[in-house]
């Protein structure tokens, strides 16, 4: 297959959602439509011994929840797909968006009797950010919920997105039998026996003209009167205008009963987007058929396997041919990096790769050479903009209960501070002990306790620190003198020996903006 052949079938997309919304029940359904698993397991089966394939860390499997983000790579009608399921908590919201710089769609999930929730909100704006053309999909027909016309307009009132609608239900809850595809006006059925089911479930095509006796005559007059109000008030469907953004294509359907996931699946085969171009902190368009290998690291896993207390590094090839063994420049570093040994994954499950394209994502053995943001390039001189880190808000210290795990913890809270578990602070002159760690959410540390137990055989306790805002410093360095002369104030390192000010209150910081001479203060890391 020719070069150009094969970036154009690539379709590299993200789900979004609010918390609860059945993410990662749609995300297993589409790799059963799509054969890449022979049988759904269900998040909500905590005690089973088989969890959902995205969600393999032992925290996830025991709560039920998405905590980490995973990569999914598979076929479907003849396009390569690669999935990135990302986590649906909001304290993790810092792995969602760089995530979502990596991908080039994404579909929005919602909860049909929920609607906009304030996260789907947050998520979207993100995208409308970075121009990411959205697929949205009304999940949990099987369940009573807001009627389909309300929802369109809520969607249209709270995003400021036109919605068009690809296909339309039939019913909702214990009626909900299907969907109409509005293109060709054929009804879409499916098997009863497929609700809460783990295989995939029978449909059947059927004209318009014949709905009426399967749905009765007044499912079948509802379902009438709502396909000729959308006809005429509903936003046109157009390819174009979906890639750049600016209208989402709309599908209904259940993930947990399998029913419309078929569709869905093959619209993203077929119409979402293909890799686009990139650009650099140079303003350099990199454009996907260049000859030249590039690609970012915009995630970073430790100990994807145990045994081997191995770290990934996920990159996202933008432009040129990936082999084997080739040799990339780290453009931060300059340095010359050999990819031995690359992969590709499902989930925790990993396969040898010889090659890719512009949209695959490549997993790299990390020994600690690789940063997330890092540019990789047959050339170097590049670095590709957009993936940042942002100011914690929450902080605290750990208590070693064995202080013979010193070594341990160490190199725990190394390799999960890269991978962005949590960000680390160092106190100049204290060697590295006893650092400060930081947080968006809190609930990371709770994940840190628990891999620090299950990964690195090490038990601690978290003690909560005074303060409550974290600022990168730039500027003249007579402001950094007077940020550690200063009481209430707190000078530290990040990782990249970049110095943070730690303190308590916004009004301290407007103080320090104020009387510190030329301080310059970051909510995002300064890249």
């Amino acid at each position: 297959m020719k070069f150009e052949d094969e970036v154009k079938r690539r379709r590299t997309f993200a789900i979004i959602s609010h918390p609860d919304a059945g993410k990662t029940t749609l995300t297993e359904k589409l790799l059963l439509y799509a054969k890449a698993i022979h049988l759904a397991g269900s998040v909500k089966a905590k005690r089973a011994s088989r969890g959902t394939i995205s969600d393999w860390m032992k925290i996830e499997q025991e709560r039920g929840i998405s905590v980490t983000s995973s990569v999914l790579q598979f076929e479907f009608e003849g396009s390569a797909l690669n999935l990135l399921d990302t986590p649906g908590h909001a304290d993790f919201s810092e792995d969602t968006f760089r995530t979502l710089a990596a991908v080039d769609s994404a579909v929005m999930l919602m909860d049909h009797a929920k609607g906009v929730e304030p996260r789907t909100l947050k998520l979207f704006e993100v995208c409308r950010m970075r121009k990411l053309p959205v697929v949205t999909f009304m999940n949990k027909l099987d369940r009573y919920g807001l009627e389909p016309l309300e929802l369109i307009d809520q969607v249209r009132d709270s995003l400021a997105l036109e919605v068009a609608p690809i296909n339309w239900p039939l019913g909702m809850g214990e009626e909900f039998k299907g969907v109409v595809d509005l293109a060709t006006r054929d009804i879409i059925t499916y098997d009863a026996e497929g609700r809460r089911g783990e295989g995939i479930v029978g449909s059947e095509r059927v004209g318009f003209d014949q709905a009426e006796s399967l749905l009765g005559a007044r499912a079948f007059d509802r379902v009438s009167e709502e396909l000729e109000l959308i006809e005429h008030a509903g936003d046109v469907y157009s390819h174009e205008r979906f890639l750049s953004g600016e209208v989402s294509p709309l599908f209904w359907g259940s993930a947990m009963s399998n029913f419309g996931v078929e569709e869905l699946l093959s619209f993203l085969a077929n119409k979402a987007a293909s890799p686009g171009p990139r650009t650099t902190e140079d303003d350099e368009t990199i454009r996907p058929e260049e000859d030249r290998f590039t690609g970012f690291v915009f995630k970073i896993q430790a100990n994807m396997n145990a045994r081997h207390r191995d770290g990934i590094a996920f990159m996202r090839v933008v432009s040129g041919k990936f082999e084997r063994g080739m040799d990339a420049i780290i453009s931060r570093s300059g340095e010359v990096l050999r990819l031995s040994k690359p992969h590709t994954f499902m989930a925790q499950e990993r396969s040898l790769v010889e090659e890719a394209w512009p949209g695959d994502i490549v997993g790299l053995y990390n020994t600690g050479k690789l940063r997330v943001g890092d540019t990789l390039s047959s050339t170097g001189g590049i670095k590709f903009a957009g993936i940042p880190r942002f100011a914690p808000e929450h902080f605290g210290q750990l208590r070693l209960e064995d202080p013979m795990k010193r070594k341990a913890l160490d190199t725990g809270l190394e390799q999960l501070s890269q991978e962005g578990v949590i960000q680390l602070f160092i106190t100049p002159g204290q060697g590295g002990q006893n650092p400060y760690l930081g947080a968006v959410g809190i609930l990371q540390f709770e994940v840190l306790k628990e891999r620090l137990k299950n990964e690195y055989k090490v038990s601690v306790q978290f003690v909560k620190a005074s303060f409550s805002r974290a600022r990168w410093v730039g500027g003249e360095p007579e402001a950094l003198d007077w940020l550690r002369a200063t009481h209430g104030y707190l000078v530290v390192e990040d990782r990249n020996a970049q110095p943070v000010v730690l303190t308590d209150s916004n009004w301290n910081l407007s103080y320090a903006l104020e009387n510190a001479p030329g301080l310059e203060l970051y909510d995002v890391e300064p890249m």
